[in-house]
């Protein structure tokens, strides 16, 4: 019995000992194959190990070519960009480079629409972009529209993009007018609508299709409110034009009908009560409702009741009035002012410069009522 019992003691032995050195030698396979595992027919690359994948939305965007300013811009204008995820970024940061665009023209895209990156502009992407760069001309001219214009790339394309861009070409407004309307519009797209109210409006400034006008007409008439066009036309009449009158002014100056009622307001009640002109006038020099009415009206006609005080040539009135509002500030100063002798010219100089100061009687606690869209 014994000699049995031995035998199983050894036999027992021999595979504690067997299974001890598999498991030995088993994690010394497994620690040397930690340092290499290169095949010995596999070539191993130096670059390999200098590839180095971003890890964050800020090295992404360094490697896009931003510099730490455009970094500063970028996550200003939408914080959220600083915790991006890095997959969804870089899939949209490729797509646009595929386009043309740099790193440059990606910082002016956010800057523009902040909420950009937000948006999925991979829906519809190779159809929308064979759509525009048909439209466009050429891809160049589509980078251009799209630095401009980011969301070219995020409305709905088939319920929003092509009918208004049909609709526009149907009016008449298609080729390089149309392609400066969207470059110069951005909100062409999103804010279009026309009726047979609309198009009698149209018909009323007297443009006609095809003239160098009509697209101005058309697309700002289009993006405007009903309301928003014949509270401008109302406002307007209330200083003595006919609605005739009006409208055949908004065909020759059709950028009216984006001042705001009251900038209007302001213009006409100093021209038509300070300056002493008639609503004629305003008719004939539109540029009278442009101009800025605290730092070129109110002081350059100061300056001219100035002129006329110390007896003083040239004179600031008549023909002439008009021409010196018209003048850049430059042209004004060495025509009307730097012409006199050393003294009187840092006298007049002096009295201009505190008359475009002067500023309104609590202008600094005036409340602007902002109603957003402003046309």
């Amino acid at each position: 019995m014994f000699p049995k019992l031995h035998l199983l003691l050894k036999f027992r032995f021999l595979v504690f000992a067997s299974n001890r050195h598999f498991k030995r030698s088993n994690s010394v396979f497994r620690i040397t194959a930690t340092y290499s595992t290169i095949c010995p027919n596999q070539v191993e690359s130096p670059n390999e190990e200098a590839i180095e994948h971003p890890r964050d939305s800020t090295e992404i965007f360094k490697q896009w070519g931003c510099c730490e300013n455009d970094l500063l811009t970028i996550f200003s204008r939408q914080p959220s960009l600083r915790n991006a995820q890095a997959t969804p970024l870089l899939s949209k940061l490729n797509l646009l480079s595929s386009l043309g665009l740099t790193g440059s023209d990606i910082v002016k895209m956010i800057n523009c629409r902040p909420r950009f990156f937000c948006s999925r502009i991979n829906n519809c992407f190779d159809e929308r972009i064979e759509f525009l760069v048909n439209l466009f001309g050429s891809r160049e001219m589509l980078r251009k529209a799209l630095v401009r214009n980011p969301s070219l790339l995020t409305y709905d394309f088939h319920n929003t993009m092509k009918p208004v861009i049909a609709l526009y070409e149907e009016i008449g407004i298609s080729g390089h007018d149309l392609i400066a309307m969207l470059i110069s519009r951005p909100t062409l797209i999103p804010r279009t609508s026309f009726n047979e109210e609309k198009m009698e409006y149209i018909k009323k400034t007297g443009v006609l299709k095809g003239s160098k006008m009509y697209k101005y007409v058309v697309s700002l008439i289009g993006i405007s409110r009903i309301e928003t066009i014949h509270e401008k036309v109302t406002n307007l009449g209330k200083f003595g034009c006919s609605e005739e009158e009006i409208w055949s002014l908004l065909g020759r100056s059709p950028l009216i009908l984006t001042l705001s009622v009251d900038k209007v307001q302001r213009n006409m009640t100093f021209v038509l009560g300070t300056m002493k002109l008639s609503p004629r006038v305003v008719l004939e020099h539109p540029f009278l409702l442009f101009s800025n009415l605290e730092a070129v009206l109110k002081p350059r006609i100061s300056l001219a009741r100035k002129l006329k005080e110390m007896e003083l040539d040239p004179q600031i009135k008549g023909s002439i009035m008009l021409r010196a509002l018209r003048m850049t500030e430059n042209r004004f100063l060495n025509v009307f002012i730097k012409c006199h002798p050393q003294d009187v010219a840092n006298e007049l100089l002096e009295f201009y410069k505190h008359a475009k100061g002067l500023k309104p009687l609590a202008e600094s606690s005036k409340k602007i009522l902002r109603k957003g869209f402003p046309f």
